[in-house]
């Protein structure tokens, strides 16, 4: 690019950050900071970035809240010292990788915590397993630009993905008729109805951000239908 026109962009830049109104500390909503690198960006890619910040906060807090309904599951972790709060940041961090589950496709991490041989971290297997199908479909990174392109009709199966993860979440049990994880519970051990609230902002989320590519790009989504309890999860 020439000079010129390189110093005209910064220029223009700049100028567009002087004049944007500075948001108070107290606003409940803050404005996402311009950078230099968002002209090189599509409204699309920046409401990707978006959604990637969402759902590892979503997934974190899924994660902290299953340890804490069932802090046996700290106690089979290769760190069973740590928190909660602790074990759920680690896992994010991680990618939703950690060297304990060894199993390489993101969908048998899933399938793993409701297997009643397997003795690790269910929590650490569920959300970890999620997480990669996360990854992988907003293409394992969390900064886009123009040439990056968004496929809807994996957004969509991630979507699905997630229903049948959550309704596996909510059902699965071993032998004795225990649930494997306890999250959304009953009336035994309570309702809690933070999960249902999280894996629905997961799930619309997906399937918004999926809608809004297929427009921008004229693509179509195939729509599937199929019932939860014989459901196998969608490759991505």
């Amino acid at each position: 690019m020439p000079i010129f026109k390189l110093g005209l962009l910064i220029s223009v830049a700049l100028m567009l950050g002087a004049c944007m109104t500075q948001p108070k500390p107290s606003d409940p909503v803050q404005p996402r900071e311009f950078r230099l690198s968002d002209v090189a960006k599509s409204d699309v890619d920046m409401a990707a970035e978006v959604a990637v910040k969402q759902w590892r906060s979503y997934l974190r807090e899924i994660a902290e809240k299953l340890y804490l309904r069932n802090p046996n599951q700290l106690r089979r972790s290769d760190q069973p010292t740590l928190t909660a709060q602790q074990a759920a940041a680690r896992l994010i961090k991680a990618d939703g990788d950690l060297p304990q589950i060894k199993t390489a496709k993101s969908s048998d991490k899933v399938s793993l915590a409701f297997d009643p041989l397997f003795t690790g971290d269910r929590v650490a297997a569920f959300v970890g397993g999620l997480y990669g199908m996360y990854k992988t479909t907003y293409g394992n990174d969390g900064e886009f630009f123009m040439h990056h392109e968004f496929d809807p009709q994996k957004l969509y199966y991630l979507a699905r993905n997630t229903e049948i993860a959550d309704w596996q979440l909510r059902n699965k049990r071993d032998e004795t008729g225990r649930l494997f994880l306890i999250s959304h519970g009953d009336a035994k051990v309570g309702v809690n109805l933070t999960f249902s609230r999280l894996f629905g902002k997961l799930i619309g989320m997906n399937d918004l951000f999926a809608e809004v590519v297929a427009d921008t790009t004229n693509r179509t989504i195939k729509n599937v239908i199929q019932g939860f309890a014989s459901a196998v999860f969608f490759p991505i």
